[in-house]
């Protein structure tokens, strides 16, 4: 039903992340979710589909949540104190946050938390968030399980840390919020090119991490970058859906006014002489920016920023990213013997492949180039990113 889609499409994410800070139980939010959902998909289509959908869903989890736990031995005693409770709103703003930080507990290994942190607030499936990580489907799927069973066992209840606990949760809350604005600014899976509410929704979290923690240079460093890339966002797609490499784009259709103010932002946060990995990103999103073109871009800056990621990071994705500074600033033949460098670590993936062929047709080795591109159309999901491949494969350009 097409209706019930767009709605939990739209929704069931903050629903997911309200349920679960007002339960304190992610498994029991997901389980009352999913039954309201089935019990929507039955009845919409001959009652009527209700005038706030989300509305609906979240008062009929909220009671769901309450009928699974008045049949539960260990659930009375919660349910005692739910049932005295109004039903919650559709969505409270600050409870995606909340749940964030909550499902980032030290209980778990910090790509643990990020992993299950994207599934449960950020609605992303298994499939995507093992692309994202670089891991079969299967395996983050068990990992998934694993991460939900741990903290039932050690008793986390899912709901906003302490203010003390908030420093030492940062690294994976902002790994999620970078995951899920990736996974929007172009997305894993075949059926749409990018996922705009997810993009908007990360650089919602970000504002509201700067705001709830002014002095983490990192958040801002987000922050900003997040602003940076949806300042250009307008231009990234033609009119056709096809994909719209940076080079190739209308830089007056950038809104230059965020793309200053994010400047200026990231200027102030960088006196404070505490430089992170966010912070690199940032900065060489900005010199991509502020440039009038790919000409006149600050490459050698550019590609000496990468260096300063990698150290940060260990990376090789930010090697492989800086590969393309180094044709510019250097030579292809040059970018392309550091882009072969890579190949035991990042053989298995897409954008080492779309690259290497790129660099291969640049030096004039045009039969290998079209290998590495159909190897990187084998490996490629997003449709917008599939079409432009295949462009390339055909010899039509990009």
């Amino acid at each position: 039903m097409r209706e019930l889609a767009e709605a939990w499409r739209r929704d069931a994410a903050g629903l997911r992340a309200t349920l679960a800070r007002r339960l304190g139980d992610l498994d029991l939010a997901e389980e009352a979710l999913a039954d309201v959902a089935a019990k929507a998909a039955a009845t919409w289509p001959h009652d009527g589909v209700p005038d706030n959908p989300a509305g609906w869903l979240m008062t009929a989890a909220w009671h769901r949540a309450l009928d699974i736990l008045r049949r539960e031995r260990t659930g009375r005693e919660k349910l005692a104190r739910l049932a005295q409770e109004p039903a919650p709103s559709a969505t409270v703003p600050d409870d995606r946050l909340a749940l964030v930080f909550a499902c980032c507990h030290p209980a778990l290994a910090e790509p643990l938390q990020v992993a299950l942190t994207l599934n449960a607030v950020a609605d992303l499936t298994a499939e995507e968030i093992g692309a994202a990580f670089l891991v079969p489907t299967a395996t983050m799927a068990q990992r998934l399980v694993r991460a939900k069973h741990r903290l039932r066992r050690e008793g986390v209840r899912f709901a906003a840390p302490e203010p003390e606990e908030l420093p030492q949760r940062l690294n994976a809350v902002l790994a999620v919020v970078y995951a899920v604005f990736n996974e929007g600014y172009l997305t894993t899976s075949t059926d749409r090119p990018q996922r705009r509410e997810l993009a908007g929704e990360a650089r919602d979290l970000a504002a509201e991490l700067a705001e709830l923690m002014p002095g983490e240079a990192e958040v801002v460093g987000l922050s900003v970058l997040i602003e940076v890339h949806e300042a250009r966002s307008a231009q990234r797609f033609d009119r056709a859906g096809r994909l719209v490499l940076l080079e190739e784009q209308d830089r007056r259709g950038w809104d230059h006014g965020r793309i200053r103010e994010a400047e200026r932002r990231l200027e102030r946060v960088l006196r404070k002489g505490t430089p992170g990995p966010y912070q690199t990103q940032a900065a060489i999103a900005v010199l991509h920016a502020t440039a009038a073109d790919v000409e006149t871009t600050d490459w050698p800056q550019i590609r000496a920023l990468h260096d300063i990621w990698y150290a940060q990071t260990g990376n090789p994705v930010v090697l492989l990213n800086r590969a393309v500074a180094t044709w510019r600033a250097n030579s292809a033949t040059v970018a392309l013997e550091e882009v072969d460098a890579l190949a035991d670590r990042l053989g298995a993936y897409r954008l080492f492949h779309a690259t290497r062929g790129e660099l291969l047709r640049a030096v004039g080795r045009d039969e290998e180039s079209r290998a590495a591109v159909g190897r990187a159309l084998a490996l490629a999901t997003n449709s917008a990113e599939r079409e432009l491949l295949a462009r390339r494969l055909a010899g039509t350009g990009a």
